[in-house]
């Protein structure tokens, strides 16, 4: 399924190629052991999950330097494809489930992820600040962002304003309407055509 990926990503290098390709292979592996992703989504990683994740690619190109957190990654999405796509920028990748941390460390290890650190905890633990904050419907958004209150740098360096960026599908009107910051929604279909993406969305959290 890379096919995929080149489909919407035709700028590749080889080594990112490489680790993309790898993934599959590697998560179905670890998936027999520890059931990270379900059975029903293995069969389509690189659409629900790589692709997915690298949504985000598609409204912000990173800049080197720019440093991530990304709350919830589970498996490691969105940071692991979202690091391969951008090898100059930091991510820290956290989740309250240990087994899961452990997957994200051995898969980043297997293909030589460097701009990835990965730790067993939860949010409220953090200490650091970063200049964007992503995940995947981890919980409802008006709880998300007062959990990640205070760790967003105030100074921007990228073309979008520092905030978080929340990938998340259904209607949910409701939940933006108890936030106070700033945002705006970007729906995937407008940038994927499959099916999955009819009714997923991109939220930007920011001031």
């Amino acid at each position: 399924m890379m096919e995929l990926i080149l489909k919407y990503f035709d700028g590749l290098n080889a080594k990112q190629l490489s680790q993309l390709d790898a993934l599959q292979p590697l998560y179905n592996s670890w998936n027999e052991h520890i059931n990270v992703i379900s059975r029903k989504d293995i069969l389509h990683l690189y659409e629900r999950h790589i692709l997915h994740s690298l949504a985000i690619a598609k409204i912000i190109q990173f800049k080197p330097g720019t440093k991530i957190l990304d709350v919830g990654t589970g498996g490691g999405f969105p940071g692991i494809p979202l690091a391969i796509l951008f090898p100059e920028v930091q991510f820290d990748l956290i989740d309250s489930i240990g087994k899961k941390i452990k997957v994200v460390q051995e898969i980043s290890k297997s293909i030589g992820l460097h701009n990835i650190a990965s730790k067993h905890q939860r949010v409220q633990e953090v200490k650091n600040t970063y200049d964007f904050i992503v995940s995947r419907a981890v919980t409802q958004l008006p709880d998300f962002t007062e959990i990640v209150k205070g760790k967003i740098q105030p100074r921007s360096n990228n073309e979008l304003q520092n905030g978080i960026l929340y990938l998340k599908g259904g209607v949910f009107d409701e939940e933006l309407a108890m936030i106070k910051n700033d945002y705006r929604i970007y729906h995937l279909s407008e940038f994927f055509n499959e099916n999955f993406f009819e009714s997923k969305k991109l939220v930007h959290i920011y001031s």
